[in-house]
Order: structure tokens, then C-alpha cells, then sequence
């Protein structure tokens, strides 16, 4: 709650929280504030201290009026490319008047909320200090999940004798450190996935994987097939590089086959993107007849397919792997260990076709050189050692009972479950447009993942992706049910 200060009015500190999150990008640009009122009952202020509270925003350059629509986050990037508005005055007429600024702008695709949020403290007033609980939204497991006590072993192992000064004083090899490639292509085999170390590329994560792949493959109007709802920053990136993004519904056993093909007829595209196995953000994960039916229109439409398995250590050992049956000739495959071990050694890799490895590599060598050998000859130790295969067996087992705990909370709350429970997401249907149940919560220092940042076009939407590693606090879910009754009766 906002209080009266002798040094800060109650409208300074509505513009500071506001202004505060526009600019470390938590509200995304697009986002709808609150209505006047709304946000005086919200904040138990009066209309007249919100009104001065958006002028003062509306002034600054962060937020606009829309007319008979409200006021919305104003797109940073433009802002910057702009002049600002000018003058309190103008700003007030704005407020006054909701001018019709014309054509509403196609929302950016705005993935920086989510990412800002794996490093972002939010402060839950201006009067207390930053928190680090758990948040709903985040991307990963929580950090004392992933301790084990075998990879500062490794890494002095690695380090021994000349072994520090060898890797240290020359780049790495151009495919990764070989001992690794050598530890991947071995570790494949248990997903029925059978390639040669020489065509396994090891990357700065997984993200960089799939940067390389479609700098390679792609260039700037190429039409992209992408699973929706998806993950936030795949739709950044493509749209960043000048990409036509094709978003595909992704149904519960795979992608929406009559619309992949219509979009094969009509827009010829060049790849498609699926999280197959423990898809992101709903937990899903492919058919073995739909990954055969995926193969067989790749083939009839000569398009490439790049499976991100980021979930692989975390996922059933029976699931469906589209590059398993098609054995590396139209499947890319991408991967990494963020997730389950160290993220910030930033190790993924590619497994690739043969014809494609050089091309591949060329863009790796050209957007980062080479990797880090060290870090990767430390991965290899823990790989081949079997303490990656045990570090995942305990977290498989300690996520199960978290799933089963956040799942009984959130249907508790009055929350539904869009897909059935599975891997380190839900996809929650909670019944209000989450976006503005997302700024709500941030008054109590909870971020969450609105689904509206896991669709093509920033769409509104009542669903939410929840880190069930990071909801078995009732006291979250009771935060929750708070803000979404407080909105259902506004």
C-alpha cells in the first residue's frame, strides 16, 4: 500500500512503481494499465491522484493514451528512436481527451519480460526491500535444486598440471571440445539417436543453438512454422532477424496438421521450430503418430525441422523424438544443460545432418569463434562419470512430488488445467486476462508468465504458465486468488 510521505506524494510514488517496471521492461511494451478507478481501489488512493499519477507517465514518454481504450506501455525502442513528449500541458490534454492516435501499432513481440525475470529482485512496495522467493514465472529450476557436489570436482580435474594453461591460452576447437562431442554422441543413444561426434557442434546454450541454425538456413522473409503457445523468445529472435513466423496450434499429442498444411501450400516455408518432448509452455509432448505425419509433410514440402529437446533431462524415457525416426536427414536437433545442471556455464550443442555441418559451423565460427574448452571438458567428466544421469534421476523425483503439490494448490484456487500436468510447466487457465493479473501481482512481488507472451501476436489470454518448482507456496496461490477476485469484481 502507497503511504504519504513528508518527502514523497502519494501520485510520486504511483509514477515510481509504474515507472519502474515499465522501464526494467516487466510491464511489456503494449501492456494495458489499469483504469483510473481500478487503479485508485487497487492502491486505496483517489481518482485524482491516478489521473496526475498517468500524466506524469504520459509526460515521461512511458506510457499512451488510447482512445475509449485506456493507457498502455509505450514501446521502448520507439520511444528512444522519437522525441518524447513534450511539455505537461500536451500530456494532460492526452489524459483529458484519450486522443485517437490512429491505427493501434502490431505489439512487439516482447520476450524481455520473461528473461528480465530470471534476474530481476521485484520490490513488493517502496518501503520494503528486494525479495528473493520463488516466482511463478520463472524459466528454471530453483538454484539449490541443481547443487550437486561433482562439479567443482570436475572442474579441478580439468584444471590440473598444464591442463589450465593449455585451454586457456588458445582457442578451442572449432566443433566444441572433443571429449564432450565424444560424451554426446554416446549419451544420444539413449534417445535411439545414433551420430558421429563429427557432426555435433557444442554452442553458447541452447539459444544460441537455435540462433545458428536459423542464421544458417534462413534469411530475412522466409516463412517459419512455430508451435503456439510458444516459447517466448523463439518468437523474439526469428522476429528480430526479419522472419514471416507461422504460428501452429500445438494440440496435446503435436502441432495442428491441417493448419501446417496450409501453410505448406500457401507460404512454402523454409523450417519448422517444436519443443517436442515436454513442450514449453504446456508439458506436452509428441506423438509417435504425429511425429511420422510431421516427417512426412517435411518431406512432401522439402522443409527442415529443429527439434529443441531442453527438457530431455527431465523427460520420460520413452518419449517421442522426431530426429530419432528420421535419423538426422530433415531433423535438426537442438539441446543444452541450463536447466538441469550449471546454467551459467552456457553449454548447448547440435546434432546435425552431415551435409548441413559445415554450413553450421561457419555461423558459429562467425557469431562467437569458438567455446569455452574448459567448462566443456568438466561436462564431458560428469557425463561419462554418470553424475549427470544420477543429479537427474533425484531431480525427476523431487519435481514429481513438486508437480503434484502445485497442481492440487492451483485447482484449489479455482484454476484449471489447460494441459495435463507434466515436466517443470503448467499451462493454467484462470479465468482473467493474466496480463493485467500479472501487473497486479507485482504489488506483492510475485511475477508471473502470462500467456500472452507465448503467442505470436501478444493475444490476450486467461492462461498462465506456472514453474511448478515454484508454486508449492499456498501462500502464492492465496496472494493469487486475492488479485483475480479483486479483478473479476471490477
Amino acid at each position: 500500500m502507497l503511504m504519504k510521505t513528508a518527502t514523497h506524494t502519494l501520485t510520486e510514488q504511483l509514477v515510481q512503481r509504474f515507472a519502474e517496471r515499465i522501464k526494467s521492461r516487466l510491464l511489456a511494451a503494449g501492456t494495458r494499465l489499469p483504469s483510473v478507478r481500478e487503479c485508485a481501489r487497487q492502491h486505496s488512493v483517489s481518482p485524482h491522484t491516478v489521473v496526475a499519477a498517468y500524466d506524469q507517465l504520459v509526460a515521461q514518454g512511458l506510457a499512451e493514451a488510447r482512445k475509449q481504450r485506456g493507457f498502455f506501455v509505450r514501446d521502448m525502442l520507439v520511444l528512444k528512436q522519437n522525441q518524447p513528449i513534450a511539455g505537461i500541458e500536451s500530456a494532460r490534454s492526452a489524459i483529458k481527451n484519450i486522443v485517437n492516435i490512429g491505427a493501434e501499432p502490431k505489439p512487439r513481440i516482447d520476450a524481455t519480460a520473461l528473461i528480465r525475470g530470471m534476474f530481476y529482485r521485484p520490490m513488493s512496495n517502496l518501503r520494503k526491500p528486494f525479495t528473493d522467493m520463488l516466482q511463478p514465472g520463472m524459466g528454471v529450476l530453483p538454484a539449490d535444486w541443481m547443487q550437486s557436489d561433482f562439479i567443482g570436482p570436475a572442474v579441478r580435474k580439468v584444471s590440473q598440471g598444464k591442463s589450465l594453461l593449455d585451454v586457456s591460452l588458445r582457442y578451442g576447437e572449432p566443433l566444441g571440445d572433443p571429449s564432450l562431442r565424444e560424451a554426446l554422441s554416446v549419451k544420444l543413444r539413449d534417445y535411439a539417436i545414433h551420430t558421429s561426434q563429427d557432426n555435433i557442434i557444442t554452442t553458447l546454450g541452447a539459444t544460441q543453438a537455435l540462433d545458428i541454425v536459423s542464421r544458417t538456413l534462413l534469411k530475412a522473409g522466409d516463412a517459419v512454422m512455430v508451435e503456439e503457445p510458444g516459447w517466448a523468445v523463439e518468437f523474439a529472435r526469428l522476429d528480430a532477424l526479419g522472419m514471416r513466423i507461422l504460428p501452429v496450434p500445438r494440440n496435446a499429442d503435436g502441432p495442428d496438421m491441417a493448419v501446417m498444411a496450409r501453410y505448406c501450400q500457401e507460404h512454402a516455408p523454409k523450417l519448422y521450430v517444436s519443443v517436442s518432448v515436454l513442450h514449453n509452455p504446456t508439458g506436452a509432448s509428441l506423438s509417435p503418430a504425429s511425429a511420422h505425419r510431421i516427417l512426412q509433410l517435411a518431406g512432401q514440402h522439402d522443409f527442415h525441422i529443429v527439434e529443441d529437446d531442453t527438457y530431455c533431462h527431465i523427460a520420460p524415457g520413452h518419449s517421442t523424438r522426431m530426429t530419432a525416426l528420421d535419423g538426422l536427414q530433415r531433423t535438426i536437433y537442438v539441446s543444452g544443460f541450463a536447466k538441469i545442471l550449471a546454467p551459467n556455464w552456457r553449454i548447448g550443442f547440435i546434432a546435425a545432418p552431415e551435409h548441413l555441418t559445415e554450413r553450421l559451423l561457419d555461423t558459429k565460427l562467425l557469431t562467437s569463434l569458438t567455446t569455452p574448452a574448459l567448462l566443456e571438458r568438466a561436462l564431458a567428466h560428469c557425463i561419462n562419470d554418470g553424475h549427470l544421469r544420477k543429479h537427474s534421476e533425484r531431480v525427476k523425483v523431487r519435481l514429481d512430488a513438486a508437480r503434484s503439490r502445485s497442481a492440487r494448490l492451483a485447482l484449489q484456487h479455482g484454476c484449471t488445467f489447460a494441459a495435463e500436468p507434466a515436466g517443470l510447466f503448467g499451462w493454467v487457465d484462470t479465468g482473467v486476462d493474466t496480463e493485467q493479473l500479472a501487473a497486479r501481482m507485482l504489488d506483492d512481488g510475485i511475477l508471473l508468465a502470462p500467456g500472452s507472451l507465448f503467442t505470436a501476436n501478444r493475444a490476450p489470454s486467461q492462461l498462465m504458465r506456472i514453474n511448478f518448482a515454484a508454486t508449492q507456496d499456498a501462500g502464492i496461490w492465496k496472494k493469487f486468488a486475492h488479485a483475480r477476485e479483486s479483478m473479476q469484481r471490477s
